[in-house]
């Protein structure tokens, strides 16, 4: 099946657009969130998040272990990824280094190319802005663009999403 991923800044309208290829699928859906409600803005994104969402679709809950998330889901059953950004986020805090955490991104992208359904993947695009201040603000960027090249490997179709738009980004000819 297709494995799509979107990338884009924050607030460009990702989710959104996650949401509208998914309501096009067939049989059941199923949400891998990676996101924790650790301040109460995260939780309220997070609510916005679920209130907008179809009752009918699973939501999983897995800040780290995208593997099983998707091992656990019916066969078939189309999947959002949302997000890879906080993922990325998740495993630096829990203390992994650089090359497990791009291990366990080739691992989640194959698993999901290698997945009976379709599935969307979201993630930030944060290489286009300034340079972080800081070490920590540096390793994250450039470890979020590791991983987002991974997938974009394992992706059927790359799409840049800007203020709700969708470009798709294509391979050197």
């Amino acid at each position: 099946m297709a494995v799509t991923l979107l990338l884009g800044g924050a607030r460009a309208g990702k989710s959104t657009i996650a949401a509208r290829i998914a309501s096009r699928w067939t049989g059941p859906v199923a949400l891998i969130a990676t996101a924790e409600p650790r301040d109460e803005e995260m939780a309220a994104r997070i609510a916005r998040h679920r209130s907008e969402r179809p009752p009918e679709w699973t939501t999983v809950e897995e800040p780290l272990d995208l593997v099983r998330a998707m091992d656990g889901l019916p066969p078939g059953a189309g999947v959002i990824l949302d997000c890879l950004t906080l993922w990325v986020s998740n495993a630096m805090e829990a203390g992994l280094d650089d090359d497990e955490i791009e291990e366990r991104a080739r691992k989640a992208a194959a698993a999901a190319g290698a997945r009976d359904g379709d599935l969307v993947a979201v993630s930030n695009e944060v290489g286009a802005g300034i340079v972080p201040a800081n070490p920590l603000g540096r390793r994250f960027r450039d470890l979020l663009g590791r991983v987002n090249a991974i997938w974009a490997e394992h992706a059927d179709r790359v799409l840049l999403v800007v203020a709700g738009r969708v470009v798709a980004l294509g391979e050197l000819p």
